[in-house]
């Protein structure tokens, strides 16, 4: 084992461009799934996706494919992703993150040095699952983070909203406040958060997150989430002209879009350490209703209705701040949003008018 950590931390100690003793045609990961094609001298860093095929990774890995170079992102997960999905254009190896040790042969062949920890069950469906919720989501933070202190590696996990509860402050809720969750997932990020804070403290990972409001995308359909009525109006209002929202009608919560959100992601993997105050950061784009959402759908689709009918996700929506505080993030390392609501709901139409048209053809 002192053997592989050695050749893992190489003779960088930023954990930037070690060396490879394979070929650039070495097919790796888990039972050599994995495949690569990169040049053992590309300056940029290698960076494993885990639950890849989830909403946002489904976004995220082109993304990052298209900065990063596409032979130097490897999109993981326990699911083998549809032939049309957009991690396929790229390597992918199957990895779970309940188990150390395969991940610790996929971060090895593929010689990985920043890891985005995606794979997680999220607040709804997590509900309804507490005891799976608690393994992959507390068993996979933990499994990175110690292949992170043995291997120098970069571990962006994101955190979410979610952590808050009834003590947390409900307007412009700040970095630092009360978190006392009420969700099983809520709890999971907590541990996430403080876990990562202490393998930073304790052994120097260099751990960074940011606490995501709803993800609204146009792209992938929703994964379980108390938000997912932001993401599912629209598709909705395309096809039928009407929603049954599960949440009432003036239950404000904050939200970000998913371009939006992939550009605060990328923008705090590659912040200069020097100017990070903290590991987790809030970061939001707007904070609106359901009914105010349904307000800006008719500008463009005006038959559009809406009725309301709470269910159990109302429950977790009220005990989430209506808005959150930023700033820090701002000052640190600049952080603006793009989109405001109108902006967003203009450009989510006519992307998924496009796509049900695609569909036709």
């Amino acid at each position: 084992m002192q053997g592989l950590r050695c050749l893992m931390r190489g003779s960088s100690s930023t954990g930037l461009r070690r060396f490879s003793a394979q070929p650039a045609n070495f097919g790796g990961g888990y039972l050599g799934t994995g495949h690569r094609e990169d040049s053992m001298f590309s300056t940029e860093p290698r960076i494993l996706v885990t639950g890849a095929c989830g909403q946002i990774g489904s976004e995220f890995v082109p993304f990052l494919r298209k900065k990063y170079g596409r032979n130097n992102v490897i999109a993981s997960d326990i699911k083998i992703p549809d032939s049309n999905s957009p991690v396929t254009d790229g390597p992918f190896v199957y990895a779970d993150v309940q188990n150390k040790d395969n991940m610790a042969r996929v971060v090895l062949e593929n010689r990985v040095e920043w890891v985005v920890h995606l794979a997680s069950l999220l607040s709804a469906i997590g509900e309804q699952n507490p005891q799976l919720a608690i393994h992959i989501n507390t068993r996979g933070v933990e499994n990175v983070l110690e292949l992170a202190r043995h291997n120098n590696l970069r571990v962006y996990c994101p955190s979410s909203i979610a952590i808050c509860g009834p003590t947390t402050q409900r307007e412009n809720m700040p970095d630092e406040d009360a978190f006392r969750p009420t969700t099983i997932y809520g709890v999971t990020k907590v541990y996430a958060e403080l876990l990562g804070e202490y393998y930073h403290n304790k052994y120097g990972v260099d751990f960074r997150s940011l606490r995501y409001p709803g993800i609204i995308s146009s792209e992938a359909m929703p994964g379980g989430g108390t938000t997912d009525y932001a993401v599912e109006i629209y598709h909705k209002a395309l096809r039928d002209q009407h929603y049954k929202c599960f949440l009432s009608k003036d239950t404000s919560m904050p939200m970000m879009y998913m371009p939006d959100c992939l550009k605060a992601t990328t923008q705090l993997m590659e912040a200069d350490e020097s100017r990070l105050t903290r590991r987790c950061y809030n970061v939001t784009g707007m904070s609106f209703t359901p009914d105010k959402l349904a307000e800006s759908i008719q500008k463009v689709i005006p038959e559009f209705t809406i009725e309301y009918q709470p269910d159990f996700r109302q429950e977790i929506a009220d005990s989430w701040p209506k808005a959150m505080d930023d700033s820090i993030a701002t000052q640190d390392w600049d952080w603006q949003p793009e989109y405001d609501m109108d902006r967003m709901t203009r450009h989510m139409l006519e992307r998924l008018s496009e796509l049900q048209h695609l569909d036709k053809i």
